[in-house]
């Protein structure tokens, strides 16, 4: 009886260990959403435009809350074969938790999902002439995410209308790591 009970124990706790109890998915605090970060993966309903040299494959370097409740991102991306930084200063709407910013055109953004301390993911609606583009990205605090993690991204994706072809793991490409935390991207191009 005593040996049943401690394997129950057991599985208790690694039950709770598994499952993560971290998950955010409304009420998002931007402020821990600060702090550096890495593109794992990218989606859209138009996977040309993430897709290599795609005017949304963008790579995240760090986002920082403002005292205004802005979000100022540092991103990374390939400009004629030359990895460059750029920011984007994502300002909120009078939506709560939607953002707006200008880039490749007029986007809406906003949090899906996140682990603050792990990932978080963003969902984000690009309007270019006459258009609206679907966009999701997933940050990790770390290069790479776990396979679990990295499914729930595309579960998101599926559920919001985006094809699994349309979902791209950008962990073993050319996410001009280079350049993270580089005072002169401008100057630098990708090896």
């Amino acid at each position: 009886m005593k040996l049943l009970l401690l394997c129950l124990g057991l599985t208790l706790v690694c039950a709770q260990e598994e499952g993560n109890h971290e998950v955010v998915t409304s009420n998002f605090d931007t402020s821990k959403v600060s702090g550096k970060w890495y593109t794992v993966m990218l989606a859209s309903d138009v996977k040309e435009k993430i897709e290599e040299n795609g005017n949304l494959r963008i790579y995240v370097e760090s986002i920082q809350k403002m005292p205004n409740n802005s979000l100022f991102a540092k991103f990374l991306t390939k400009e004629n074969g030359k990895c460059v930084e750029f920011p984007l200063i994502g300002k909120p709407t009078k939506r709560n938790g939607i953002y707006s910013t200008i880039y490749d055109g007029f986007n809406l953004f906003h949090i899906v999902e996140a682990v603050y301390s792990e990932y978080v993911i963003f969902y984000l609606l690009n309007f270019k002439n006459n258009k609206v583009t679907q966009f999701m990205e997933l940050y990790g605090r770390k290069p790479d995410l776990s396979p679990t993690i990295k499914k729930r991204f595309e579960e998101i994706g599926r559920e919001q209308g985006i094809p699994k072809e349309n979902i791209l793991d950008v962990t073993n490409g050319d996410r001009c790591s280079h350049l993270r935390g580089s005072d002169d991207a401008q100057g630098s191009s990708a090896e």
